[in-house]
């Protein structure tokens, strides 16, 4: 099975999880005399095995993440990279938004409002980042579709 696939099947183990957790708590209880319309045990029994998948994967895919390496960097490096880059160039992109926005004045007499950074050397800085961001996105696809989960 290639990294990907089991990615994608995660994915799909948690949403799974979290529709049974729904699934459960709406037949916790029903009115006296009533029987609740799915029965608890089969979704507490279908809990255990989801769970159990999930935790079996989860623990392939990061050893399969830390043992991987391109470039002399871990696939589990590469993803703290990616992860950081992302915060990184999101609150550098709402700080140029603040201080590039325009404070209109409604006459001469009013308090002139200015930037306090240099916006357009810094909008370069973030295009380098987003493309930084962008080149290791694609090694980390790259490397989940030609990489065999272990």
């Amino acid at each position: 099975m290639k990294l990907a696939t089991a990615l994608s099947e995660r994915a799909d183990l948690q949403r799974k999880l979290s529709e049974l957790g729904s699934r459960l708590n709406q037949n916790a209880k029903v009115q006296e005399g009533e029987e609740p319309a799915e029965a608890p045990e089969e979704l507490l029994a279908e809990l255990d095995r989801v769970v159990g998948r999930t935790e079996e994967l989860i623990a392939r895919i990061n050893l399969t993440n830390s043992s991987t390496v391109c470039d002399g960097r871990s696939i589990t490096e590469l993803l703290a990279h990616r992860d950081c880059l992302k915060s990184r160039i999101q609150i550098m992109r709402d700080f140029l938004d603040n201080a590039s926005s325009k404070v209109r004045r409604m006459t001469h007499t009013e308090i002139k409002i200015r930037s306090t950074v240099p916006v357009s050397e810094i909008q370069k800085k973030v295009d380098a980042l987003s493309k930084e961001l962008r080149e290791c996105d694609e090694r980390i696809q790259e490397l989940n579709w030609t990489t065999e989960l272990m």
